[in-house]
């Protein structure tokens, strides 16, 4: 048996898993929510204790540090100290062309992590600061990487390349590369048990703070949302999704922004906190339902944005046998599941409004009966697909 401790950090989140294996039994588990913004939260269980508590944290480091200080408590832990842990499994966003599997982390791994900092800046920074934070923290457990952009390098050259000179391709490799690819080859994976059909086209829609959208046809990712960086598409918490280039141009000409100062508006003023002032969902639907305007416009254009890629993918496919909803927003937001599934008929997409207003913590279909298309809810478990990798590396070794 062996103990592998899951670290998942998100832009405003950084949830953990200690599971046991090879049983996959979770000993710990949680997230610290809304790092870096006001009322942060810790949540941490475990077979007999809960915790939800208010916290500071103003960075993934204070958060991870607290965690680990739960883990090694004497009254609430679950180890008791850190060569309890054989190997720490980390979510990394952007691997590029380097690496297309898990793969054991060492100077010249943080090195490319870093080198794709400016590719994924919400995300790779806080990737490498939970790796570092872990390796001052548990110095004998083998640290290992699980790379989201892994899932779609089976997306073909003809998704993949974008349509300028071939050179930017094939010396420079700009490309689509992909992400959350642990999320939707974990629920993509449900889903093909649940249909029984190995040849189904699912369309996985992972709603969290960051958004995307893949199309999954016989297993395998065909295409994405997501590109070269972590940005574009869908509409997300504070990062615009798709914009016209023309618009980036006419930022820096015209009004005069750096590149810079344009890049930090696209990653981290726009989407939602963009239109609303709020970057969580949570608070946008609260108060849309009180009238605000600018909120439920917000929510409008982010469930019309992920209709068109349904349409979208359904066509590149051929049909669609399910949509599945997963990640936080996915879910949890009865809200968003009903905006998005409302005048879809004519695709086969229907929902059953009672049973979309159900909570489950289990795979559920709340498609309406007289419709083909299956709807399904599924809780991803990024954490125990990174579980599974690095166990497979740490017993190889």
């Amino acid at each position: 048996m062996k103990n592998i401790l899951i670290i998942n950090s998100g832009s405003s989140s950084l949830k953990f898993q200690l599971i046991q294996m090879p049983e996959e039994e979770v000993l710990a588990s949680g997230l610290v929510e809304r790092i870096g913004l006001e009322g942060a939260k810790l949540h941490y269980k475990t077979g007999k204790d809960s915790i939800s508590e208010e916290i500071i944290a103003k960075d993934h480091a204070i958060a991870l540090k607290g965690i680990t200080d739960l883990l090694m408590s004497p009254e609430k832990g679950v180890i008791k100290k850190a060569e309890d842990i054989a190997a720490i499994g980390h979510r990394v966003v952007h691997g590029g062309d380097n690496f297309s599997k898990t793969i054991a982390i060492n100077k010249e791994v943080k090195a490319k992590i870093k080198d794709f900092f400016s590719l994924a800046p919400l995300h790779n920074p806080a990737n490498l600061k939970g790796i570092e934070v872990a390796e001052e923290l548990f110095p004998k457990a083998k640290q290992v990487a699980v790379f989201d952009t892994a899932f779609h390098r089976t997306i073909p050259r003809k998704v993949a390349q974008y349509a300028i000179p071939n050179e930017f391709f094939e010396k420079d490799h700009i490309q689509l590369y992909g992400f959350h690819g642990t999320s939707h080859k974990y629920v993509t994976e449900k889903a093909i048990d649940y249909l029984k059909n190995e040849h189904s086209k699912i369309i996985s829609i992972h709603l969290g703070n960051g958004c995307s959208i893949t199309a999954v046809k016989e297993g395998k990712s065909v295409d994405h949302s997501l590109g070269f960086a972590p940005v574009n598409g869908l509409i997300m918490g504070t990062r615009s999704g798709d914009i016209d280039q023309s618009v980036i141009f006419y930022l820096i000409d015209q009004l005069g922004y750096s590149p810079q100062e344009v890049s930090d508006i696209l990653h981290k003023k726009s989407g939602m906190y963009g239109i609303t002032g709020y970057s969580d969902l949570r608070d946008i639907e609260e108060q849309a339902a009180k009238g605000n305007k600018q909120c439920q416009l917000a929510l409008d254009m982010n469930a019309y944005r992920i209709k068109k890629y349904i349409g979208s993918y359904a066509a590149a496919m051929n049909g669609i046998d399910a949509l599945v909803f997963t990640a936080g927003i996915g879910e949890n937001s009865d809200m968003i599941r009903s905006l998005v599934c409302s005048d879809m008929d004519f695709l086969g997409i229907k929902l059953n409004e009672e049973k979309n207003k159900e909570r489950s913590k289990y795979l559920r279909n709340i498609k309406a009966d007289d419709t083909k298309v299956e709807i399904l809810v599924i809780p991803t478990n990024e954490e125990l697909e990174i579980a599974k990798q690095a166990y497979k590396l740490e017993i190889q070794a």
